[in-house]
C-alpha cells in the first residue's frame, strides 16, 4: 500500500498540476483544458469541472484517474481494486 497524498478534487488545480504534472493529459481526456485556463490558479478542480457540467460521478471519475496516475507514478504498479 503506498501512502501518497491522494487528491480529493477539492486542491486547487494548479497544485495538482504541480503535484502531477502530467494530470493535464488526463484532464484533457476528460474534456477539461484546466493546465491553460487562468482560473486554474484559484478554482478547485471539483469547482471548476460541475461549472462546465460534469456531475459528481463524473468528477468523481476525474480524481479517480488521477490518483491512479499518482500511485503508478508512486509505485511503478497499477492500483489493485
Amino acid at each position: 500500500m503506498s501512502n501518497f497524498q491522494k487528491i480529493t478534487g477539492d486542491e486547487i488545480i494548479s497544485e495538482i498540476l504541480e503535484k502531477l504534472p502530467q494530470a493535464h493529459e488526463i484532464l484533457f481526456a476528460h474534456g477539461l483544458s484546466c493546465a491553460t485556463c487562468h482560473l486554474g490558479m484559484h478554482e478547485t478542480l471539483r469547482d471548476g469541472a460541475l461549472s462546465h457540467g460534469f456531475s459528481e460521478e463524473e468528477v468523481e471519475r476525474v480524481v479517480a484517474d488521477l490518483n491512479d496516475a499518482m500511485h503508478f507514478r508512486e509505485t511503478g504498479k497499477f492500483e489493485e481494486n
